[in-house]
């Protein structure tokens, strides 16, 4: 390789992009991160972080990820805290475009995440991590015995209203019209479960609360009249964005505009591979964005060792080793 082209350039900085880049990093890939200028992405606007192994006492979202980042610094990552404006995957090496900076690289790993769609509010950014969140599965536990609200009104948003069931003492599901896209199944679930109330033809005009959420100003979207629900958490569950625009030209994806991945991280570009929530729109997870990291440079690191003729072996170390 030229002493311009890069082994690996990994982008997005996040749990998964993160991993991936200790791992390779270890790996003696000398990764090169462009993180983007917002890094660390959904776990910057979470508070406390209890289900990710390791901290039993629990963390700050953005201390984790300043922590996951130091850490894949300390094996000798290099950062650009920039955006990627384009890419050209047509032939290897690979070109990352940041403004009229090109680098190039024989593996390029994508792990840009998704975005949680807001409602776009101005007390919903103030509140968030103080009562708004948008995964019930990370903060269910910090609501038990109070009332909380969902707000959605496909299959995503039934599936978090069944689950808080298990810790809040009500949940209300509020939606701006009277017929939902959930399926007929997930629908009847959530109506059969009587914690679930639900609120239709309304949408949130404001979130209450200045230190912590007290509640909720609904608007009737038929009478335009307003109303105040009393609850203490409000789980927004109308849908996610895979950040891929910069890759649909280039790489398989599905109609959500997921990365399509196959085997393992690997995408249709050999070379190319992906991982964490922008190739995962089931689990959305910190963890499972963490494992997915390490599982590119693993494959990132077997493909290069095959160019150069050999097995990749130097991530396979046993486990006490790591």
């Amino acid at each position: 390789m030229s002493s311009d082209i890069r082994k690996l350039i990994v982008i997005g900085g996040g749990p998964a992009g993160y991993t991936a880049a200790l791992y390779a990093a270890r790996a003696n890939l000398e990764p090169l991160v462009i993180e983007g200028f917002q890094w660390g992405g959904q776990l910057m606007i979470t508070s406390d972080v209890e289900n990710y192994p390791g901290y039993p006492e629990g963390v700050l979202g953005p201390e984790m990820m300043a922590e996951f980042r130091r850490q894949a610094e300390k094996f000798g990552t290099e950062f650009i805290t920039d955006d990627v404006k384009r890419v050209d995957f047509s032939e290897r090496p690979f070109s990352v475009f940041v403004e009229d900076d090109e680098y190039r690289a024989e593996t390029v790993i994508v792990a840009t995440g998704a975005t949680a769609r807001q409602l776009g509010l101005a007390s919903e950014v103030r509140l968030q991590g103080k009562g708004v969140t948008y995964c019930a599965v990370c903060d269910a536990a910090f609501w038990r015995d109070v009332p909380v609200a969902v707000v959605g009104g496909g299959d995503s948003a039934m599936e978090e209203a069944i689950f808080l069931t298990k810790f809040a003492s009500k949940v209300t599901v509020i939606h701006r019209r009277d017929e939902f896209r959930a399926s007929p199944i997930m629908l009847d679930r959530a109506r059969a479960n009587d914690k679930i109330e639900f609120v239709t033809n309304a949408v949130v005009e404001e979130v209450l609360g200045d230190s912590a959420m007290t509640g909720l100003r609904l608007r009737s979207t038929t009478s335009g009249e307003t109303s105040d629900l009393d609850v203490k958490a409000v789980f927004v569950a109308i849908g996610h964005d895979p950040n891929t625009k910069l890759f649909l030209d280039w790489l398989d994806h599905d109609e959500a505009g997921y990365l399509v991945t196959t085997g393992s991280t690997e995408t249709n570009v050999q070379g190319v591979f992906a991982a964490g929530d922008v190739q995962d729109h089931t689990y959305r997870q910190a963890v499972t964005a963490a494992g997915s990291g390490c599982m590119a440079a693993l494959d990132a690191e077997r493909f290069l060792a095959a160019l150069e003729g050999h097995e990749g072996t130097a991530l396979a170390a046993p486990r006490t080793a790591q």
